[in-house]
This record gives structure tokens, sequence and C-alpha cells, in this order.
């Protein structure tokens, strides 16, 4: 296989489309403003092929399976895993906050806070524990295939999994079936991928063209306080647990560097989700783990918004010069802890769990979400990569504990990317 030159690299490509839209979007911001289409178009392209992949892969990686009992332990695990990691992600951002203190010193008074938060404020209140309980049931079987609840597709792609195991007789062609479709369905992906740069310019047109640098410019301790927070996150947790678990964060991340920048350039971590599945398999780690760790994540795991959320919350707190004393942080964190996995899967889930958990810390109010409503966008590149990076990591240490990680064949991908890349556009 000819060895590809660096502008016919996806990763390259998305790097010079990133680049392209930040200066058409800071010199001609109204042209800037009109590639948004380009954008929006990629990501629902993307999100067409997610539910059929999930569905797939975890069924296949079930009905490959002999023991149930399994199914459920991995579960559980990686359960345990995500609380743990998302628990800690919210301590961090609190410590970061409180430590650093981005937004002491702004004076607002609450009396002058404006702009529209309401349609935040109003999916926040919609979310209720046992409405996203009973929205985890599809309307019938196949309704998740042409939806965009990605838990559906799991419930359903698990009932589907374990069925095939248990009629496995009656039902090998089945099995066989979705083993042929999947296929055509990741040829889909890799089709769709090479539109990744336009993409990436059009999003990052956009944002700059509406948001401007200068949006950033006024808050930028709280963006930057938030993006070291997150590096050190990654750099420092995530990547003690990679070494203890026996890979490097970097080589995983290098590993992983196509996606990282297609959602880096689209703010979006769905945008990332069918080639992440596709890698973390090639590296080792068994197609059931991945089936059912990695889009679980994308609802449970999301290291990014968690850290997110206690800094924020802060920031507006220290802004409106409120003081909070510890068991109203305390009272914070569990609040946050639990709207984060309430509003899983809503749009602009980032925002909305920041509403969820403000309106039920009346100290703080709700208004406030307006002092970092034009920056918002700047901060959900590094929350979409760090929740991307969190679910790439809990896949490779759940596999690892339940012994289904091939360790040679994940050190092999980790130490050769460049040729695992060319045999996964084959």
């Amino acid at each position: 296989m000819k060895t590809k030159k660096i502008y016919q690299q996806l990763y390259f490509q998305v790097i010079i489309a990133i680049t392209a839209g930040i200066l058409l979007g800071r010199f001609y911001p109204e042209l800037g403003e009109k590639m948004k289409p380009l954008g929006d178009g990629f990501i629902k392209l993307v999100k067409m092929i997610i539910a059929p992949v999930i569905f797939i892969t975890l069924t296949l990686g079930i009905a490959h399976m002999t023991d149930l009992k399994k199914v459920g332990r991995i579960a559980i695990k990686a359960m345990i895993y995500f609380f743990t990691f998302s628990t800690l992600a919210l301590i961090i951002g609190l410590i970061v906050g409180n430590l650093l203190q981005p937004g002491h010193g702004l004076n607002v008074d609450p009396a002058t806070l404006s702009g529209d938060v309401s349609q935040y404020q109003q999916k926040a209140h919609d979310t209720t524990l046992t409405g996203f309980i009973m929205n985890i049931i599809p309307e019938t079987l196949f309704s998740p295939l042409v939806g965009e609840n990605i838990l559906q597709v799991l419930l359903v792609a698990i009932l589907m999994g374990v069925a095939l195991v248990l009629t496995k007789e009656k039902s090998q062609k089945v099995t066989d079936f979705l083993q042929d479709l999947s296929t055509p369905v990741f040829k889909i992906v890799h089709m769709l991928m090479k539109l990744a740069p336009i993409g990436a310019f059009g999003a990052m047109a956009f944002t700059i063209g509406k948001y401007g640098l200068h949006s950033v410019l006024n808050l930028i301790f709280l963006v930057g306080t938030f993006y070291i927070t997150s590096i050190l996150f990654v750099v420092i947790v995530l990547g003690s647990v990679a070494w203890y678990n026996g890979f490097s964060i970097f080589k995983l991340m290098f590993y992983l560097k196509e996606e990282l920048l297609l959602v880096l350039g689209t703010s979006s971590s769905e945008s990332a989700l069918p080639g992440v599945m596709e890698k973390l398999e090639k590296a080792g780690c068994s197609r059931a783990i991945v089936g059912l760790v990695v889009p679980t994540g994308y609802s449970f795991n999301l290291d990014g918004t968690n850290i997110y959320m206690t800094l924020a919350s802060l920031f507006i707190a220290q802004a409106l010069n409120i003081h909070l004393s510890l068991d109203k942080q305390l009272m914070l964190l569990l609040v946050a802890m639990l709207s984060s996995k309430g509003a899983a899967g809503v749009t602009g889930a980032g925002f909305v769990t920041l509403a969820a958990t403000l309106a039920v810390v009346p100290e703080i109010p709700i208004a406030g979400m307006t002092l970092i409503l034009g920056i918002d966008k700047f901060m959900s590149e590094c929350r979409a990569l760090t929740n991307v990076i969190g679910n790439s990591v809990a896949t490779v240490v759940v596999a690892n504990w339940e012994k289904q990680l091939d360790k040679k064949q994940l050190q092999y991908c980790l130490d050769h990317p460049a040729e695992i890349e060319k045999k996964l556009e084959v």
C-alpha cells in the first residue's frame, strides 16, 4: 500500500479547512455566517448513519457472546466507571473554580442582565427523571433506527442481540445478514468522512462570523481556565488511568486524531462517533464492549460537560458577587451530578444541564447564563473533545477489565496509526 502524501491525509485537510474557516469568519463575517449549511449538512449526514452503526455493532457483539451474564457485567462495570469519573470531573471543576475564581472582579449587577436563555430553561424544565426513563422506550421496534435517540437504539440493539443468542440455531441467517450489512454501512461512513473538511470549514466559518473573536476576548480568562482544566483532566486523570491499564493517552489521541480534529471543527462529538467505534474495535476492543460502552458513554460519561457545569456555575456566582458556602457548593455538585444524566441526548445538552442545575440552586439566577451565552460556542469544542477522549479511554479500560482486549493489537495500532488508517479506507 502506497503511503499517502500529507495533503491527502484527512487530518491535514481538516486542519486546513478549520484555518480557512477561521480566516473567512474573521475577515468576511457575513459570508462566514452563510457557510452554516455546510456544517449543519455534514453533521446531519453523520447523524443519518449513527443509528445503523450502533445497532449493527452492538447487536453483533452480543450475538457472538455465549454467556449473556457478560453483557450485564459489562454494563455494570461501565456505569461504575462513568459515575466515578463524571463525579471526579465535577469535583475538579469545583476546585479550579474556587482556586482561580475566573468571575471575580466583574461586579455584574443582576438587574442589568439580558439575553434569551428561555429555550434552555424550558428544555431543562421539561427534562424530568421519569420523562428521561420513558423516553428510552421507543414507539416501535424499528423506530429508533430512524430517530436521533441513542439510548433507544441501545435498548433495541441489546434486546435483538440477546434474542439472537437465545435463538441461535434458528436465527443464524439474521446474524449473517447483519454481519454482511456491516461492510457497506461502514463503507458509507468512510465515504461521508471525505466530506469532513467541508463540514469543518462551514461550522468554523459560521462560529467566528456570527460570534466574532472579540466575544471571546471579554471572557478569555473563563475560556482559558476551562481549556486548561480540561487538558489537565485528560493528561493527568485519564492519562493515569490509561497508564495503569497499559497504554498511552497521547498515543490513543494521536490514533484518533482524524476524529478529534473533526470534533474540533464541528463542535459535535456525534460527528466522530462512527469513526471512534470502528477504530476502537480495530484496536483490539471486543465488538460488544465497543457497541455498549461508546454510545452509552455519550449519554452518561460527559467529563467535559461536567467540568464546564461546575466551573460555569461558579463563574456566574462570582461575577454577580454571590457567595456560595461550602454546603451550597456541595448541593450544586449533587444537582449537577443528576442533571447531567437527565439531559442526556438533549440538543445543546451542555447549556441545558447548566440551566437545570441553576434552576435548583436559587442563589444563582438563571439569567446569569447570559454572561456566557456568547462564548459558550467557543467552549463547546473543548467539551466535546474531552467527552470523546473520556469515552475512548473508558472503552479500552472496560475491555481490559473484562479481558476482552487484545493488548498486542492495541499496541500495534497505537504504534502504527497510519497503517491502520489505510487499512480502514480499503
